[in-house]
């Protein structure tokens, strides 16, 4: 398996394992289920190309309507999660001047992911934790049918952090580093 197909599994076994078997979104299961959530990898080692990349993934999700959902991982950028928040802020931004507020919306998800409230050890941070740093781009209509048909999803955050708290640290991390064998098959 060549280095990207290898970032690409990992990231799929992380959705798998982690996000959909520990119901950590109640919509991913659906679309990895449908095959309609595309993983780009992004080698790129400067933000404005990381940019660029981004405005191209929105411009394809444009044209492809069967995929549903886009995770753009980045493996060679944004080791540092203060330089990655400052990334999200510039391609939040930038989605705003290019017109696509309100058609796509950014989920964060990094290795060192922590909550501006919380301490880097809380178990909590382990919601967006992920192999890689990566955006997680969600077409706006589409969740906005899946929050109507769900109900309360304010109830979302703090089932996980409940369920996060039970399951520990230690358990958390060892899914994600188990996401990460490249010997894995997908």
């Amino acid at each position: 398996m060549d280095r990207d197909g290898a970032v690409k599994a990992q990231t799929l076994h992380w959705v798998r394992d982690f996000i959909v078997a520990h119901t950590i979104c109640p919509f991913a299961q659906r679309e990895v289920e449908r095959d309609s959530v595309r993983i780009e990898v992004v080698r790129s080692k400067k933000m404005a190309v990381a940019l660029e990349e981004l405005m191209a993934e929105m411009a394809w999700l444009d044209e492809h309507e069967q995929a549903e959902t886009s995770l753009l991982v980045f493996p060679t950028l944004f080791r540092d999660f203060e330089h990655y928040l400052d990334f999200v802020d510039l391609a939040e931004s930038l989605m705003v001047e290019q017109g696509y507020e309100g058609i796509y919306q950014l989920a964060t998800f990094h290795p060192d992911y922590c909550f501006a409230d919380a301490e880097p050890e809380d178990v909590a941070n382990y919601t967006n934790r992920s192999p890689y740093p990566m955006l997680h781009l969600l077409r706006e209509a589409s969740l906005e049918k899946a929050i109507a048909a769900y109900g309360d999803t304010e109830q979302i955050p703090e089932r996980n952090i409940a369920y996060l708290e039970a399951m520990g640290s230690d358990a958390a991390e060892a899914i994600l580093a188990g996401c990460m064998r490249e010997e894995r098959q997908t």
